[in-house]
């Protein structure tokens, strides 16, 4: 699963497979079935990179926010998190930097993440929208 269109190659490398050409037969195969269903999902290629994705007349049906993704700081900020739930932002800035709280931010309008005061700091937790999003 990924937000992103991949390569060949990369799906490969993804899934372990040192054969990347099997891949660009079952992902052909997948791309004609997805067409022939004419449903909601299909298979786009773009410069020679795959991406498995919603239509664009069903999407807001779907209710789905084009959002965009979690930096990669941010997302080990939230790993951190989730094995230390309840940690002190101060603590996550001795550990990370200055850059946690443009990070903090970002999850806290992402709603990953909640503060609560503690003293001079904050106590971060994560959210149930972490649990139902990353956990289920």
């Amino acid at each position: 699963m990924s937000s992103k269109a991949m390569s060949i190659e990369e799906i490969a490398s993804k899934l372990g497979i040192e054969t990347p050409g099997a891949i660009k037969i079952y992902l052909d195969q997948l791309k004609d079935e997805l067409d022939k269903r004419n449903g909601a999902i299909y298979l786009a290629v773009i410069d020679d990179k795959y991406l498995l994705t919603v239509k664009e007349e069903y999407i807001k049906s779907l209710n789905i926010e084009n959002e965009p993704d979690i930096s990669k700081g941010a997302l080990k900020i939230l790993a951190f998190i989730s094995k230390n739930n309840g940690i002190l932002q101060s603590e996550l800035v001795k550990y990370f930097g200055k850059a946690t709280y443009q990070y903090i931010k970002e999850l806290k309008d992402k709603e990953f993440i909640e503060a609560k005061r503690s003293g001079r700091t904050k106590a971060i937790f994560i959210t149930k929208k972490f649990n139902e999003y990353f956990v289920t």
